[in-house]
């Protein structure tokens, strides 16, 4: 899966960057390369789900894919 990024150059210094296919989804990074890891990061966050607060049976399933 490709989604897009909007980097932005802070003005103290570094980068920050926002999601806009995830609303809240944004990270910041004194280099770029730091930006990028912490990017990496925020969407695996933004996009995990937390097993334990959904209800399953001995009849689901629960899978793990990567995108």
């Amino acid at each position: 899966m490709k989604i897009k990024i909007v980097v932005h150059e802070a003005e103290e210094g570094g980068f920050w960057a926002e999601v806009p296919a995830i609303p809240g989804c944004c990270t910041q990074g004194e280099t770029f390369e730091e930006l990028l890891m912490n990017l990496y990061e925020a969407v695996e966050a933004a996009l995990s789900v937390d097993i334990d607060t959904i209800e399953t049976s001995e009849h689901d399933r629960v899978l793990e894919v990567a995108i």
